[in-house]
């Protein structure tokens, strides 16, 4: 008998305030507090002792998909505890676990302390929105607050396609239709696919990843319907080239006039490690306006970045650089973070400088 409790471990993830729980063999287990891992005071894990706790919370069916495939994504809910979003894998030999704790009550974009524009953009009848970022920089999150926005102010059909499901939405105003990709609806693709015919006016696609994916998500945002979406890029601008990139040459004209027409805003966040403890979000904020559509068409990405540095005030845009800067200039961040962090590190150079 094991002398790890898988409930217990996950318990400890929740009263310390981490984020995540890393199980890898040949190490005790691990933590993640305000963005930095910490080991556990406990001993070094085997493989056995993970597969132990971890088959634990599983059903026959996903020991069944685990076995053949060696991967595996699903969310769980412990009650009392909370919910999580695990990942099983194999490293060695060895079934090695991440968990990410969800928290079950939805934040507001105002406990977030989120700009202003958040609220204007998701009032919005039609288009796309991208929140991105690497992976831990609190794109979930930013969403379910979006989302939680829409659903206390709007009489809405919600649909989303996620895998697995995060935040599972209370209905306020709103109806929220939430589909597990593997479980629900086969991908993403097929989910997009049958979603128009499932009368949604709000559809959050939980990764858009491929092709079909993408295509389906700009045609939904052109055809009425506002479309929430992420991608796992770190700029802007970064992230209408990502998307262009997965169409062939012959096809990216067609595609940069469906994303100049419909993209309402991209949003690239990162978290930084915070003075004192905890982290703050430094977002880059593009806000789709005639010139930047007309950069869009033209293939002109490139100069987005400078219209982004000019068109402030009145359209709520704002560079990663911008953002850094007020979080370091408020005291939140130090000037070695600041400067780590950033996309543009000698752009945050010269204006702590200044």
């Amino acid at each position: 008998m094991s002398q790890f409790d898988i409930k217990k471990l996950l318990q400890s993830v929740v009263s310390h305030g981490a984020s995540d729980l890393h199980l890898v063999s040949r190490s005790e287990p691990q933590i993640r507090l305000g963005g930095r891992l910490r080991p556990v005071n406990l001993p070094v894990l085997t493989g056995d002792d993970i597969e132990e706790m971890c088959y634990s919370l599983l059903t026959e069916k996903q020991k069944q998909e685990f076995e053949e495939k060696n991967e595996l994504d699903f969310a769980i809910e412990i009650p009392g505890m909370g919910r999580f979003r695990g990942n099983y894998y194999k490293t060695m030999g060895d079934i090695a676990a991440a968990f990410r704790v969800i928290p079950v009550n939805i934040p507001s974009l105002d406990d977030l302390k989120a700009p202003g524009i958040y609220k204007q953009i998701v009032k919005r009848e039609k288009g796309l929105i991208l929140v991105t970022g690497p992976t831990g920089s609190g794109k979930s999150t930013t969403l379910a607050a979006m989302l939680n926005e829409v659903n206390l102010t709007e009489n809405k059909h919600i649909l989303t396609a996620e895998d697995p499901v995060e935040f599972i939405h209370k209905n306020k105003k709103s109806v929220f239709s939430h589909r597990n990709v593997g479980h629900d609806t086969a991908s993403f693709a097929a989910a997009m696919k049958y979603a128009l015919r499932q009368d949604p006016d709000v559809i959050l696609i939980g990764e858009m990843r491929d092709r079909v994916t993408i295509e389906a998500g700009l045609t939904a945002a052109e055809t009425g319907h506002l479309v929430f979406g992420t991608l796992h890029t770190s700029s802007a601008p970064g992230t209408i080239n990502r998307i262009i990139d997965v169409f062939s040459g012959d096809e990216q004209p067609q595609i940069r006039a469906m994303i100049a027409t419909s993209l309402v805003a991209v949003i690239s966040q990162m978290l930084l490690p915070k003075t004192g403890g905890g982290r703050v979000a430094a977002s880059e904020i593009l806000i789709t306006n005639h010139a930047i559509s007309n950069l869009i068409r033209e293939d002109k990405i490139h100069q987005i970045y400078s219209q982004m540095q000019i068109g402030q005030g009145d359209t709520g845009m704002q560079t990663q650089t911008q953002s850094i800067m007020k979080h370091y200039r408020d005291g939140f961040v130090t000037k070695d973070i600041a400067i780590q962090f950033a996309n543009k590190p000698d752009e945050v150079k010269a204006q702590i400088g200044k």
